[in-house]
């Protein structure tokens, strides 16, 4: 039972090294044109959607589920001040990572939800691994184009992706040797995780995303959304 665990969460963390192998190849191998900017916005809105999705669908129903009134407020507010406070910080230093902090946010309360759920219903788990690794591609896609905007090198940059690929197992584990039993901690982080993905989606991600004079861009996040919802109705 623990092998299919790591290998359903290290398929829902390989897709985050995938995406940024493709936004790698996109980037060096298709040429310069309005079409290939479209598209990278498009991407950046459909990735936008996703998260999106998983806070409405996954994150804040499992907190609203376990959690008081008072104790939700609270996870969540503190989520989006503390992310709001890391935005500044980066901000100052002229970073671009809001989509990576965005992901991870995203990627490793799922991981851990998914660890937590395994032991008592498989096919759940089975098909939320599925679910975190197609929201990882484009959000892995998004987060190399901002970090080589950053100054990150490509290599450097696919190196961290390498390591944070194994994020998703690491948090499984935990999960579910630490937090099976205890669902109102889980809540508390998914809460928690919600509240700064939502400061980062509206502060910055849906932001960049956008094109003057260019309305398919906003259906890629309906897409997006839309990918959250099929995965949702599936599980």
């Amino acid at each position: 039972m623990l092998s299919q665990l790591i290998l359903f969460s290290g398929f829902a963390g390989i897709t985050v090294l995938i995406g940024g192998l493709f936004a790698y190849y996109f980037n060096h191998h298709v040429k310069e044109s309005a079409i290939k900017y479209e598209i990278t916005h498009t991407i950046s809105s459909f990735g936008a959607g996703i998260i999106l999705s998983a806070i409405a669908l996954v994150l804040i129903p499992s907190g609203m589920e376990e959690l008081e009134l008072f104790p939700l407020i609270i996870a969540f507010l503190s989520g989006a001040l503390i992310f709001m406070s890391i935005d500044l910080q980066l901000s100052k230093k002229g970073g671009q990572t809001a989509t990576l902090l965005a992901m991870m946010m995203d990627f490793i309360p799922e991981s851990i939800a998914l660890g937590a759920v395994f032991a008592s219903d498989n096919n759940s788990a089975t098909l939320l691994a599925i679910f975190i690794g197609l929201q990882n591609l484009p959000e892995a896609f998004n987060s190399y184009r901002d970090l080589v905007m950053s100054g990150f090198t490509s290599k450097k940059t696919l190196t961290i992706f390498f390591f944070l690929s194994f994020f998703g197992i690491i948090g499984a584990l935990l999960g579910h040797f630490l937090l099976s039993d205890s669902p109102t901690i889980t809540a508390f982080l998914m809460t928690f995780a919600s509240g700064g993905i939502l400061y980062l989606i509206i502060q910055d991600i849906i932001p960049e995303s956008k094109l003057d004079n260019n309305y398919f861009v906003s259906i890629g996040a309906v897409l997006g959304f839309l990918v959250g919802i099929i995965g949702e109705k599936i599980i």
